[in-house]
Order: C-alpha cells, then structure tokens, then sequence
C-alpha cells in the first residue's frame, strides 16, 4: 500500500473523487503542511494555522497507478492558482503535495512536471516534506456521501466525479 498526503481545495473534494477510484483503500480528511501545533477546522479556516485542507489517500499500486491517482488529482483542481480554488479562497485551499521520502518527492515532482503541459499558466503546486498530518474532525469525513442534499456536494463536488470518471471511467468503481 502507498500513502500520499494532497491538497487542492476543499478536502471534501479530492476526498469524493479519490474514494471512488479502484484500489483505494481510504482516504482521509485532515490538516498539513502548517505551523500551529493543533489543527482544527475553525482555526485552519482562519488562514492563522497556514494549514491546507488536505487528503490522505491509501491506494494499491498494483491496482492504480500512481501516474493515474496523481493525473487524476491535477485534472480536478486548479494547480494554478495560488490559495484559491473557484470561490475558496486563503492559505487553507492552496494546491500542495506533501512527501514522506525523497522517492515520493521525485514521483510528485515528475507529477507536475507531466500536468503542466495541460495548464497555460505555471503550476504553483507547493511541494513540501509532511511534518504531520492532523485528521479532521469526523463530519468531514466522506462529506459528500453523507450530505447528498448539500448544494456545495452537487454545485461543487459532483462536476469533479463527473468530470474525472468520464477521463478516467476505467479506474473509478461502479456506481451504486
């Protein structure tokens, strides 16, 4: 099993994405790459903590390849743009790649050097070494699956399944 730790907005997101694909064993909602000694949502949301919402995703290389989870995650957010993904915008929503060894830094970095060929502008992606990641209070949790009548999970979220499994529908799960 493989372990990465992303951002690319709102948490709620990559999470309803990611969870879908085969071979993913869980993904989890939580807080990286900032300075405060805790992290909770109301503080992260501040912009005082500098954390990202981010998602910590377990997956089967023999499943899904890495090149596919990670072409995934670029083709539904907005690497470009710095702390802002549509109308979320502050620290909290910056696009970011956080490693755990100097192999996965090499695999994320190839990463976006392969997803700037789809993007005009430069990716401002933040690649940095996970100091710790804070798991984020359980009704983040899987979020758009509990709240199907939430107007941000069908706006928002359901483009991005939409939009990565017709990219990529041989990688995602049926649906139920």
């Amino acid at each position: 099993m493989t372990t990465y730790t992303i951002a690319g907005g709102c948490f709620w997101c990559i999470d309803a994405v990611l969870r879908r694909l085969k071979g993913v064993e869980s993904s989890l909602c939580g807080y990286a790459g900032g300075v405060a000694e805790e992290a909770h949502y109301y503080t992260v949301a501040s912009g005082r903590t500098n954390h990202a919402e981010a998602v910590q995703i377990t997956f089967d290389e023999t499943i899904i390849p890495v090149d596919t989870l990670l072409n995934i995650f670029f083709l539904i957010h907005n690497p470009t743009t710095l702390n802002r993904q549509g109308a979320d915008e502050g620290p909290q929503y910056r696009s970011a790649m956080f490693y755990e060894t100097d192999a996965q830094k090499k695999v994320f970095e190839a990463a976006i050097e392969r997803a700037q060929i789809n993007w005009d502008d430069p990716i401002v992606t933040e690649l940095s070494a996970l100091e710790k990641f804070y798991e984020a209070e359980s009704e983040h949790q899987d979020y758009f699956n509990n709240n199907p009548g939430n107007g941000y999970c069908s706006i928002v979220i359901a483009p991005k399944i939409i939009k990565a499994r017709s990219a990529y529908k041989d990688w995602f799960e049926e649906e139920e």
